[in-house]
């Protein structure tokens, strides 16, 4: 079943001791199939300076006092988005070789980074799946790898996930019964956890956190219900990234603003972090969307580039140069306790919205 990642496939149990795998590499092939997520050991040697090194050059940016002991490290909304484009290190975190070639393996086709985020202190975010922000077609080809920069305390208000709950169906707006296609909503996600708790409840699922040492990395599935947990200690940070990764010949979308069943995809552009190049949305090797011009040639693929087609799309503003996605955070406390990403934010509602971007 090419259609589905190798870790996440019915025929898993037949298929883990036939492939060329080793034995630690089925140890976390098994953990993400049973459980929804694997804790590794991030295979860089220089990891430790590396992250020594993030944590200096981002602390300024985040205007607030993180390094006084019984300092409050909590205000504001302390978050980088997509540091990778300035910062070497975030970039070499980001496009590791070995983490890359690790995924590829356990999902069958090449994985690659589009996304970071580097946070100083813990989340508090509402258990959510990155399915609902992040999906593909075919659908479950994404993942999401958090990575420590230091040990975690208890009361720092660890990573939180609930094991087995990848196994769950993929929310969509048809299922919650709502429209996503030019949806005003601020958060991608706040429409869906109502569902997500009730899920909780009938499920008996117990969740779990991650008291993580400096260089552990998890790596989770992308319907793995996961968040913040409540951070009893404003004193303590959380230093931590997350790297998110797509795979290759998938079609890249938003499904809380996607209404597929009306063939209404909001189309996700995607950069590659270790080449810089856009990676494109294709089916089987076949481009998504028609060229503009020309009459499209014959085949398998007439329906459902269609369905794909982006001339539906509304124009979006252009992200302002001078664009600081903290400085968004922090001037639109909203957008950051939704969780909801602050360049996508802008474009589609913040701009119209006549929101702040700069101090």
């Amino acid at each position: 079943m090419p259609g589905v990642p190798l870790v996440e496939s019915p025929l898993f149990p037949t298929l883990v001791d036939t492939l060329d795998w080793s034995d630690r590499e089925k140890e976390i092939a098994r953990s993400l199939n049973e459980r929804g997520y694997a804790v590794i050991d991030f295979p860089d040697p220089d990891i430790l300076a590396r992250i020594d090194r993030i944590k200096a050059r981002l602390t300024a940016g985040f205007g607030v006092d993180l390094d006084t002991a019984d300092s409050n490290k909590t205000p504001g909304a302390l978050r980088v988005q997509d540091a990778w484009r300035t910062d070497p290190d975030v970039k070499a975190i980001a496009a590791n070789p070995g983490v890359a070639t690790l995924l590829g393996r356990l999902y069958g086709r090449e994985a690659f980074a589009f996304q970071t985020l580097n946070f100083p202190v813990g989340t508090e975010q509402h258990p959510h799946t990155d399915s609902v922000h992040f999906s593909s077609q075919p659908e479950r080809f994404m993942c999401g790898v958090w990575l420590a920069f230091e040990d975690t305390h208890p009361d720092a208000g660890p990573l939180v996930y609930y094991p087995g709950s990848h196994k769950w169906p993929i929310l969509t707006n048809a299922m919650i019964g709502r429209r996503g296609w030019h949806s005003t909503a601020p958060s991608a996600q706040t429409p869906f956890e109502p569902v997500w708790r009730a899920m909780v409840d009938a499920s008996g699922l117990q969740s779990e956190t991650f008291i993580a040492r400096k260089g552990q990395a998890l790596i989770w599935a992308a319907n793995l219900l996961h968040g913040g947990s409540v951070q009893n200690d404003p004193t303590r940070t959380r230093w931590s990234q997350v790297t998110h990764y797509y795979f290759k010949d998938c079609i890249y979308y938003t499904p809380a603003f996607s209404d597929e069943p009306l063939g209404r995809l909001d189309l996700r552009s995607i950069t590659n972090i270790a080449t810089g190049r856009t990676e494109p949305n294709t089916l089987l090797g076949e481009p998504a969307v028609p060229v503009a011009s020309g009459k499209p040639k014959a085949g398998p693929l007439n329906g459902l580039k269609r369905m794909f087609r982006q001339d539906e799309r509304r124009a979006l503003p252009p992200l302002p140069q001078d664009f600081d996605a903290a400085e968004y955070y922090r001037l639109n406390p909203d957008v950051a306790a939704a969780g909801a990403d602050a360049a996508e934010h802008y474009r589609k509602h913040g701009a119209a919205e006549g929101r702040p971007y700069r101090g």
